[in-house]
This record gives C-alpha cells, sequence and structure tokens, in this order.
C-alpha cells in the first residue's frame, strides 16, 4: 500500500469505467469529460448532474452510477479493475467505503462472487479488502475530492 503521505486520489480515462458503452463514452468527450476526475468535476452536484444528463443523453440515475463508479475509481488499489465490483456490493461512495468494516464488506463481495460466478476464489481477499479502506480512509481524511 501506499503510505499515507505519499496515498493521491487516482483518475482514469472514463472508457475504462467497467460496463461504459462506447457511446456513452464519446458522448462525455464531447463534452470535455475524459477521465473520471472530469466526470466527478462535471456532475459534483445535483444541478450539475442536471445539466449534464441530457447533454450525455442518459437519466440522472444512471448518471450517478457512473459518478459512483468514478468516485470508487479515485481508491488507488480499487480503479477501474474494482469499482463496479464495489457498487454491486452496496458501496456507492469513497466516504461509504472508508466506514465499512472489513470483514462485513468482504462477507457481502464473497456472497456477490459465489452467487454470481459461483467461484469464491476470484473474490478479492479481506487483506485487499483492509486495504480498499484504509486508502478510502487516507482519502477522506484529506479532504480529497479527485
Amino acid at each position: 500500500m501506499n503510505a499515507p503521505s505519499t496515498l493521491r486520489s487516482c483518475s482514469w480515462p472514463v472508457a475504462q469505467l467497467p460496463g461504459l458503452p462506447a457511446a456513452q463514452a464519446a458522448a462525455m468527450a464531447a463534452v470535455g469529460i475524459h477521465t473520471t476526475a472530469d466526470l466527478l468535476t462535471q456532475g459534483r452536484t445535483p444541478a450539475q448532474q442536471g445539466a449534464i444528463a441530457p447533454r450525455l443523453q442518459m437519466a440522472i440515475p444512471e448518471l450517478r452510477k457512473w459518478l459512483a463508479m468514478a468516485d470508487l475509481a479515485r481508491v488507488p488499489t480499487v480503479g477501474c479493475g474494482h469499482c463496479g465490483l464495489l457498487l454491486h456490493g452496496g458501496i456507492a461512495s469513497v466516504v461509504q467505503l472508508s466506514q465499512t468494516p472489513a470483514p462485513r464488506l468482504h462477507g457481502q463481495l464473497l456472497r456477490l462472487h459465489v452467487a454470481t460466478m459461483q467461484r469464491r476464489d476470484l473474490c478479492p481477499t479481506l487483506t485487499t479488502v483492509r486495504q480498499w479502506i484504509t486508502e478510502a480512509q487516507v482519502l477522506t481524511r484529506r479532504g480529497l475530492r479527485h
């Protein structure tokens, strides 16, 4: 894990968000959203979300799903590889991740893996989940938006 003094909020190309259709990534690029940090900046408030959703031709709840994944992807060891898993596991923000007990979250993710893939071995380890939570706590304490 990165030392707390060197831990930085990450930003990724929006096209790397899991499940984001290419057409929606292109629509985001057309309005200047190229990275997850851009998405978080342009969709920070409900008013901004209401203004940008029609330009992206998506409903506000759908936009909020991509905003939640972009927020979770800020955690370096979560990134775009695990932000969708966390969202499907019931975690919708870095703040929520920082406040969730590791054993409980690991259990939720394990149940999700077994239910969807019938594979316990593909679930992130408890150690990995603890690392995500620790990094989320550091980002939250620092008040790092992105």
